[in-house]
């Protein structure tokens, strides 16, 4: 699947961001980008801005909700999913290791992100609304 394209938007909220933030936003979305390629039923992500963040949704195939990444009062950066969803219960059911914040996000320290739970996390919240369609 080709890379999408990002929107000026997106790309200036990207570049508002302090450089070690910005790294590591850049390593989550292409993490989120790799993941949604290697996803069956996921489809292509349409990259845009919600709630000022840089978001990813599914909206060719419907498959998900969408995902939002940002910089986090705690230094790191997090990955958002809709609090309507019981997405962060099922990540802390995977992966109790892994940092939340209420029911709508995992926190990151700014260090090397734990790609393979991501990756997990990811993949579930971009085929939520196609498992919930079974």
């Amino acid at each position: 699947m080709a890379p999408t394209t990002q929107p000026h938007e997106v790309s200036a909220r990207y570049a508002a961001y302090p450089e070690p933030v910005r790294r590591q936003l850049a390593d989550l979305r292409s993490l989120v980008l790799d993941t949604a390629a290697c996803t069956a039923g996921v489809g292509p992500l349409q990259e845009a801005l919600k709630w000022g963040q840089p978001s990813f949704l599914t909206e060719v195939s419907g498959s998900g909700t969408t995902v939002r990444i940002d910089a986090h009062r705690s230094g790191g950066v997090a990955l958002y999913v809709n609090c309507q969803t019981n997405l962060v219960d099922t990540f802390r059911s995977h992966y109790p290791e892994l940092s939340y914040e209420g029911d709508r996000a995992i926190v990151l320290a700014p260090e090397v992100l734990p790609t393979a739970a991501l990756r997990h996390c990811i993949a579930l919240a971009l085929t939520y609304h196609a498992r919930k369609a079974r």
